[in-house]
């Protein structure tokens, strides 16, 4: 069987790495366990994390052991990295319902049963700490000069840094020490934003096991224009369908720029290298043939084959003019409710479409708003039953996100 560390390089995931020729040695000898933390900032995973997961699933396959670690507890302080300011605090009850979505949803994505995988949460034993025998074990090994040197944190130094947020690093290195005596976890791997923390908990385990154990990143996605992959005008790209319409995951990616198709198709599927390229290297118009399969697979892993053949069929009927295809996503509303009217802004975040009024006024102002092809530039429109044509209404979001209301 090919090594999974060069499968993951072909495929261009990864980004740093320690000891790469050891740890390329172990991952072609013997099956090892190794972990990647989910902090619990939301209710849903990300088409971001859909990359984390394909790294599990590629890992997995290869026979190593994933160990997801959520972060009911680190969750509680939250990751300073990338961040200008200090993240909202959230409270438990959040935090553990966040936990037990994501568990839920990588439940779909990677094999836990007869113990191909675990899930466990560091709440267990970060909430429990005493402060004093924590910093004596673990805090006596962290050069405070050392960790201000990291961007993570140098980065936040003229805005103010909080004692609380400086002790996330500690934390997320004491996840590998507790996952490694626990568990014999001998790799942590993430994305490279998360490199530093990683190094620590790396440094950590060497120092007070003499062990050998690895870290490795994995490039963070992102387009060709240099945005972050999944983030749009309108907001994150969940994989939970009630945020996210499989029909909208679809189009995001039916839409990626010509230049990331390759990148794309390499990183978000299991296609061959060799389809990859091909695909990729399409020209003109025929870079759309690559776009379309990119979409289809995702949407399939994600959704299931029968969301994604769904969205497939909207897009094209859409796309060649039949615009009223049955696939396109549809809100149902009953006609007493438009009896006296309902206003566009709310009608807009009610269906979906927008996540507030406010986004929705935006949106209108902008002229992005189109109701059965018609731009719509007031947003302070009532729409009444007079609006439908056969008790449907087709409302369009920018080129490509239609939504279709029906009366019932």
């Amino acid at each position: 069987m090919e090594n999974v560390f060069d499968i993951l390089k072909e495929r261009g995931y990864i980004d740093q790495v320690t000891y790469e020729d050891e740890l390329k040695e172990l991952l072609g000898k013997e099956p090892i366990n190794f972990y990647i933390g989910f902090d619990a900032t939301a209710d849903s995973l990300t088409l971001g994390h859909f990359v984390q997961i394909m790294v599990m699933k590629h890992m997995q396959n290869a026979g190593h052991r994933p160990i997801a670690l959520l972060g009911g507890g680190t969750t509680m302080v939250g990751d300073p990295s990338g961040k200008s300011d200090m993240r909202k605090m959230m409270t438990q009850e959040q935090i553990d319902y966040n936990a037990k979505r994501f568990k839920e949803q990588l439940s779909r994505f990677i094999d836990f049963d007869n113990n191909k995988a675990i899930v466990v949460n560091n709440a267990d034993w970060l909430l429990d700490l005493n402060f004093l025998e924590f910093m004596r074990e673990i805090g006596v090994h962290f050069s405070v000069n050392r960790m201000l040197s990291f961007d993570c944190y140098k980065n936040r130094l003229d805005k103010g840094l909080t004692f609380f947020e400086f002790s996330y690093m500690l934390m997320q290195s004491y996840d590998y020490l507790k996952l490694y005596r626990e568990y014999n976890c001998r790799l942590q791997v993430g994305g490279s934003d998360q490199w530093s923390n990683i190094l620590s908990g790396y440094e950590l385990v060497r120092k007070l096991e003499n062990a050998k154990v690895y870290a490795m990143t994995f490039k963070l996605l992102t387009t060709a224009a240099g945005t972050k992959m999944g983030k749009t005008e309108a907001g994150t790209i969940w994989l939970d369908p009630k945020k996210t319409p499989p029909y909208e995951l679809y189009q995001y990616l039916r839409n990626v720029d010509d230049r990331d198709v390759e990148n794309f198709l390499a990183v978000l599927t299991f296609l061959p290298m060799e389809e990859v390229r091909k695909l990729g290297s399409l020209e003109g118009a025929k870079i759309n043939k690559g776009k379309e399969v990119l979409a289809f697979e995702v949407t399939k892993m994600v959704h299931g084959e029968e969301e994604a053949l769904k969205a497939q069929k909207a897009a094209k009927s859409l796309f060649e003019g039949g615009i009223k295809s049955d696939s396109i996503p549809t809100t149902e509303i009953s006609k007493s409710e438009l009896e006296k009217g309902i206003g566009i802004l709310n009608l807009l975040t009610e269906v979906g479409l927008t996540k507030s009024n406010g986004e929705a006024r935006r949106l209108i102002k902008q002229g992005g708003l189109y109701m059965e092809d018609e731009r719509l530039s007031d947003p302070n429109k009532i729409i009444n039953i007079e609006d439908f044509t056969d008790n449907k209404l087709l409302l369009r979001k920018g080129k490509k996100v239609y939504h279709q209301i029906k009366l019932v």
